[in-house]
C-alpha cells in the first residue's frame, strides 16, 4: 500500500482501510472530473490519457487542454499514456470510456489488474450486439466476481463538478462494504456519494436517460414547448422504471439520484451532450450532421437500439425509446416520430 498523504484543508478525510490508489481510464471530460474528485478526497490518483501532450499537460501544468483548458486540476493528480502503468497496483480501476469501446479496451487492460482490484464503471450505455450492461461486460471480460464491480451514476455534469459546484451520486455494488470503500475515496466538500446495492437500477437509469434526453432535445429544437419537454421527462421516467424493474431493479432507485436526478440534469442542461444532439436533430440536421457538429461520443445515440432490444426481450413497452430509435435508424422522419407518440391510444396514467 502506498503511504497515505495528510489531507489538505477542505478535503474530506479518507478513513483508514479505504483504497489509497486509483487509476482512472481515461482523460475525457467525465474521467477527468472523477479523477479531480478523488484527488480532492485525498486518494492517490493517476489518470490515463491516450495522447502524450494531454498526459504531460495534466502532470506538469495541472490542466487538461483537451476538455478543460481553463480549469485547474489538483497538483497531486498525475497522468500517463501507459495503461498498464496506471492500473498496476491500483486498488480502484475507474473506467470512463465509451460503452461501445469497453470490451476491446478492457481486454487489453485486464491482464494488468491486481488480484484485489475493484473496477468502478462510469459508463452509461448498453453494448450493441449483446444488449449487456457495462458491469456485465466487465465481469465477462475479466472474470471478476460481481462483488468487485461497482457503478457510479447520478446527475453529474462534468464542467459543474470541475468548478466545485455541489453534486451527488449513487455508488452501487452487490457488496455493500465495497460500495462504502469507494464512497470514502470520493467524498469531498462538494461531492456527496450515496451507496446502494442496486447495480441494475443504476445502470439502466444512467443509460436510458440518455435516450430520453435525445427526445427532449428534439422537442426543444422543434420548439414544441416546455409542456412537451415535461411530458417526455415524466413519461421517460415511467418507461425507464418499467424496464429496470422487469430486469430486477428496485423502483426507488429510479426515483433517486441515478434515475430521476440524472434524467432531470441530462434533459435540462445545455451542457448535456444528448440533449444538444437532440436539439440539432430537432432543428433539421441529419444524424451524420449532428454527429459531426457535436464531435464527442453521445451515448444515447450509440445505445438506443440495444436498450430497445432489452425492452423487447422483457416484453416492456417503451414508446419514447422506440420512436427515438426508429428516428436514429432512418425508419421514420422526425414528424412521424412525434406522431408515433401523440397518436397512441389513450389509457390510464398508472
Amino acid at each position: 500500500m502506498a503511504p497515505r498523504r495528510p489531507n489538505p484543508p477542505g478535503r474530506t478525510p479518507v478513513p483508514q482501510g479505504s483504497p489509497t490508489r486509483a487509476a482512472v481510464l481515461s482523460a475525457g471530460s467525465w474521467g477527468t472530473a472523477v479523477a479531480k474528485i478523488m484527488a480532492d478526497a485525498g486518494t492517490d490518483v493517476i489518470l490515463h490519457a491516450r495522447r502524450a501532450d494531454i498526459a504531460d499537460a495534466i502532470s506538469r501544468e495541472h490542466r487538461n487542454p483537451g476538455y478543460f483548458p481553463d480549469l485547474d486540476l489538483p497538483a497531486t493528480l498525475t497522468a500517463t499514456t501507459d495503461a498498464a502503468e496506471a492500473v498496476n497496483g491500483a486498488d480502484l480501476v475507474v473506467l470512463s470510456i465509451p460503452a461501445q469501446a469497453l470490451r476491446e479496451g478492457l481486454a487489453a487492460w485486464a491482464p494488468h489488474l491486481g488480484r484485489e482490484s475493484v473496477i468502478v464503471s462510469l459508463m452509461k450505455g448498453v453494448e450493441r450486439g449483446t444488449d449487456l450492461r457495462a458491469s456485465q461486460v466487465i465481469t465477462e471480460v475479466t472474470g471478476l466476481p460481481a462483488q468487485r464491480v461497482a457503478v457510479l451514476s447520478g446527475p453529474n455534469l462534468a464542467r459543474e463538478i470541475m468548478t466545485g459546484r455541489p453534486a451527488a451520486a449513487t455508488i452501487a455494488c452487490p457488496d455493500e462494504d465495497t460500495a462504502v470503500r469507494i464512497q470514502q475515496a470520493c467524498h469531498t466538500t462538494y461531492f456527496r456519494p450515496y451507496t446502494s446495492t442496486d447495480v441494475i437500477g443504476c445502470e439502466l437509469g444512467g443509460a436510458t436517460k440518455n435516450v430520453i434526453a435525445l427526445a427532449v432535445g428534439i422537442a426543444s429544437g422543434m420548439r414544441l414547448g416546455h409542456n412537451a419537454e415535461a411530458v417526455l421527462i415524466t413519461r421517460g421516467l415511467a418507461e425507464t422504471t418499467r424496464l429496470a424493474v422487469a430486469m430486477g431493479a428496485q423502483p426507488e432507485t429510479l426515483a433517486g439520484l441515478a434515475g430521476l436526478g440524472d434524467l432531470v440534469a441530462t434533459c435540462s442542461s445545455p451542457l448535456s451532450r444528448n440533449r444538444t444532439f437532440g436539439r440539432l436533430l430537432g432543428r433539421g440536421l441529419s444524424v451524420d450532421e449532428a454527429t459531426a457538429e457535436t464531435r464527442q461520443t453521445t451515448e444515447g445515440v450509440k445505445s438506443a437500439q440495444a436498450i430497445l432490444g432489452l425492452a423487447h426481450a422483457h416484453g416492456i413497452d417503451m414508446p419514447i425509446t422506440e420512436a427515438v430509435t426508429h428516428l436514429l435508424t432512418g425508419k421514420v422522419t422526425i414528424q412521424e416520430a412525434v406522431a408515433m407518440l401523440m397518436q397512441r391510444p389513450p389509457k390510464p396514467e398508472h
